[in-house]
């Protein structure tokens, strides 16, 4: 186990540009590749410009979003060297993704590929019998026990520990889920992995 304190950071939004990748799988599943909608737009789905798919159409989008697929997303402008400032101030990283458990070592080798100074991932699946009111990270966020979090996603501060520090990305505004009561549970906002990483360094420990 390590001595070193941990910090706690999502993957897709905060490390990893989701956006870029589900425009390129689009490409691969149906042979367009999007033109861009809403810069501003916080899911992908009104991000590009994309018609609403119907089931078989969207099974087939899923099916295209295999191990390559997670294994190969964009660093997010920025993430690489906060994260590589992290652990230099002496914090250990670990990624815990809200994604299917086979896809897990896909991820890892992801992020190892980009160089970012994070040796473990912890995939942590959605299903229809999570509860709503606790986040589906907050029993891994219970084992580790970091001192801080960084997610893009408000409802997934739900339940997670009251010791942890949680820091909510505020990205692309439009649709956003992260507005209402969720962002109470947020101990500080930030603008991306960078900004945060700048003012937690700043803090004092």
């Amino acid at each position: 186990m390590t001595t070193k304190p941990v910090i706690v950071l999502d993957a897709d939004g905060v490390l990893l540009d989701y956006h870029h990748a589900y425009r390129q799988v689009w490409q691969k599943a149906f042979g367009v590749l999007p033109e861009l909608a809403d810069p501003q737009a916080y899911f992908p789905i009104h991000r590009w410009k994309v018609p609403m798919l119907d089931v078989a159409q969207r099974n087939h989008l899923r099916e295209c979003q295999d191990e390559v697929f997670w294994s190969t997303l964009p660093a997010i402008g920025g993430a690489l060297d906060a994260a590589l400032s992290l652990d230099a101030a002496g914090f250990e990283l670990i990624c815990v993704s809200a994604l299917p458990l086979k896809f897990e070592a896909a991820r890892l080798k992801n992020i190892r590929d980009l160089g970012f100074p994070i040796k473990r991932v912890y995939a942590t699946p959605v299903n229809p019998d999570n509860e709503p009111n606790r986040s589906v990270k907050a029993g891994a966020l219970e084992t580790i026990l970091p001192v801080a979090f960084v997610d893009d996603y408000a409802p997934y501060l739900r339940g997670i520990p009251t010791s942890v520090h949680a820091a909510l990305i505020m990205r692309e505004p439009n649709g956003s889920p992260n507005v209402g009561e969720d962002l109470a549970l947020a101990h500080s906002k930030h603008e991306d992995l960078s900004a945060f990483a700048r003012w937690w360094l700043k803090r004092k420990h």
